[in-house]
């Protein structure tokens, strides 16, 4: 909305020029949602509280440590991150970018079906939340309209094709298949933030590097010069989603803030649903789709040691892991919390730099 306004204005005010740059609504989209976030959060985290006198409910068979550190801490948290970036990106993003919008569609509609989630989980006194089908079906719908807008509005040779990394040139089409895979993708990242987010910052912190990996994505795609120099395709258009990974970090920051251990509220389906699915329709976007599963690698980590647990259990009735997903395995083992939350910090930061070599190992 500001560059929207000002950015007419820098022909006859220089001061207002600085609004046609990309990189300094994006830098200054950082600090908006901070500092947003900063400010609503207090206010928040009292109503939040107000409204849920006995917290989130604690999963019953999890750690048996988080019965006592996590009990009464409000969830929903994710509010204030859904509405800091929501709100930055109107204020600093060109709204008349088709790409914005989509970006903001799955944000909030994800947003809203994990509201639905934690909402029914305090109103029932208990972990189960949202019928799981149910909650498929909706990421899946609002995956699929995403998908389709993204692909009428992207070229001819891109919209129904997968990029693969470390090949220049290689596309393989999918035709109509690509609404089902870019849905995939988005539902996946979803709700592999969501099977992340069980310990204080633990997932805050890596979907702000994966973020602040597609800003940096977002920017080179949408340049022609820069994709022509590092030999990616060329997305116009996409550049502007550089604004709202910024934001997404900003508010990001400022959510830390308040989740930093030992947290003051919980991020939630609300936060961790929206934030996933944000990060999978930007790399359905800048056609990096499988730079995603590496750049959040270990959102992708969390998800296979579920899915090793439940089959290796089905099938011979036997556990791999002490608890699934993988960071409450090395809880039962007897790491501190903080110690497993800043060691999978530097596993997201480490995948995030090899997925960001992908654009030049070609």
């Amino acid at each position: 909305m500001l560059y929207n306004l000002l950015a007419p204005l820098a022909e006859d005010l220089s001061v207002f020029n600085l609004f046609r740059y990309l990189t300094f609504r994006s830098g200054g989209a950082i600090l908006f949602a901070f500092f947003l976030t900063l400010v609503i959060g207090p206010g928040m985290i009292r109503w939040l509280k107000k409204l849920q006198r006995d917290g989130q409910p604690i999963r019953s068979d999890g750690p048996e440590s988080h019965l006592l550190t996590k009990k009464g801490t409000p969830t929903m948290g994710g509010l204030m991150f859904l509405l800091s970036a929501s709100i930055t990106t109107l204020l600093w993003a060109d709204l008349s970018n088709i790409y914005v919008w989509v970006v903001l569609f799955v944000t909030i509609g994800y947003g809203s079906i994990g509201f639905a989630d934690d909402f029914l989980k305090l109103t029932k006194r208990n972990t189960k939340g949202l019928n799981g089908r149910f909650k498929l079906v909706g990421q899946a719908l609002i995956g699929g309209i995403a998908t389709v807008v993204v692909m009428a509005h992207q070229p001819a040779a891109l919209s129904s094709s997968v990029a693969l990394p470390f090949f220049k040139d290689v596309l393989v089409p999918l035709g109509f298949g690509f609404i089902v895979f870019g849905a995939l993708v988005m539902m996946g990242a979803s709700n592999a933030v969501n099977l992340t987010d069980g310990l204080d910052g633990l997932a805050t912190v890596p979907v702000m590097i994966a973020a602040a990996c597609f800003a940096f994505i977002a920017y080179l795609v949408g340049n022609q010069i820069f994709a022509e120099y590092l030999q990616v395709h060329f997305v116009p258009g996409a550049g502007e989603l550089a604004v709202f990974c910024g934001a997404l970090c900003g508010a990001g920051l400022g959510f830390l803030w308040f989740n930093a251990p030992p947290a003051m509220v919980f991020m939630g389906d609300t936060g961790s649903l929206s934030m996933g699915g944000a990060l999978g329709a930007i790399s359905v976007i800048t056609k990096h789709e499988l730079v995603l599963a590496i750049i959040g690698g270990l959102f992708v980590l969390e998800t296979v040691s579920v899915i090793v647990q439940v089959m290796s259990f089905k099938l011979t009735g036997k556990r791999v892991f002490r608890m699934a997903p993988l960071h409450h395995h090395y809880e039962k083992k007897g790491l501190a919390e903080p110690t497993i939350v800043i060691r999978f910090w530097i596993v997201a930061a480490v995948l995030a730099l090899i997925g960001l070599a992908t654009l030049k190992l070609r």
